[in-house]
């Protein structure tokens, strides 16, 4: 029988100065959640103040975990070291798998508003030195499942029925949808039992981890919650609906050393790093 997820915890999201001087909500990589293994942190970006974010990320390095961007609203303009270049507009998502190294820099463009997400997803010990690569996904290419009762969902990675994400071959075997339920509806899907996950509550209010015996965890955006194991998320919207992100990973288990940009698994591997910035041999 299916075992339905509470939620453990409900974090409000934290405002937080990165990069050039981009102001951000972050819910993971903070004092009351520092990691969520296999993830590193979670980032909200929205304003529809360019002086909030025009600043942007100019080049800076990453090794050893993957940068997730899902963009809602805006463009953000990305290049990197290796030659890539493009942007990501809304609807799209980037998938970037560091790797042993990559030097990058993401800048958004003035808009009138920019709303998406980062999230840093860790690399096993056997992949964290791996050639990096991008997987580019445009609006158009991310499936999208209809309920009858109304609810959709953008399946990013994972699967919901016969519907499969885009996004293949990561370590963590993630879950990645985008929910909308409308007012007062009702959502219920399946997430790999042992698999970390949460549920990032971005529009709207409602219900969350409905189970047998309990009658969930009411939230309003913006929220972060995270769920307790089981097999199945239940959730019920309120009068103005609900949108939210599920995503979900296989933890690694394994140690973290972990230094800015760069996640390692020893003290030694992130010094080697730093050795190489200095040297300027950590793009090969």
């Amino acid at each position: 029988m299916d075992q339905a997820r509470k939620i453990k915890t409900i974090i409000t999201p934290q405002p937080v100065m990165e990069g050039a001087g981009v102001l951000l909500k972050r819910s993971i990589a903070t004092r009351t959640l520092g990691e969520l293994d296999p993830f590193l942190l979670f980032d909200h970006f929205g304003s529809d103040n360019p002086e909030d974010y025009l600043a942007g990320f100019p080049m800076h390095p990453h090794r050893g975990i993957e940068t997730v961007t899902y963009m809602l609203a805006g463009t953000v303009r990305h290049r990197d070291t290796l030659g890539n270049a493009g942007t990501i507009g809304p609807g799209d998502l980037q998938w970037m798998t560091s790797g042993r190294g990559i030097l990058h820099e993401e800048m958004p463009q003035r808009s009138a508003r920019l709303d998406g997400f980062q999230l840093w997803v860790n690399l096993p010990a056997r992949l964290k030195m791996t050639a990096p690569r991008y997987q580019d996904i445009s609006a158009a290419k991310i499936p999208v499942w209809t309920g009858e009762n109304g609810v959709t969902i953008r399946v990013i990675a994972g699967e919901v029925g016969a519907v499969r994400g885009p996004v293949t071959d990561i370590a963590a075997a993630p879950t990645y949808l985008d929910v909308t339920v409308p007012a007062n509806g009702e959502f219920r899907r399946s997430i790999p039992r042992g698999h970390a996950a949460f549920v990032y509550l971005f529009e709207g209010a409602g219900t969350f981890g409905i189970a047998e015996g309990t009658g969930g965890a009411a939230a309003s955006a913006p929220s972060m919650l995270i769920l307790d194991d089981g097999d199945v998320i239940a959730a019920r919207a309120g009068e103005s609906g609900a949108r939210f992100l599920v995503v979900s990973g296989r933890p690694l288990n394994e140690p973290i050393a972990r230094y800015g940009p760069f996640v390692m698994n020893t003290r030694e591997e992130i010094e080697e790093t730093l050795r190489e910035l200095r040297e300027g041999t950590f793009i090969r």
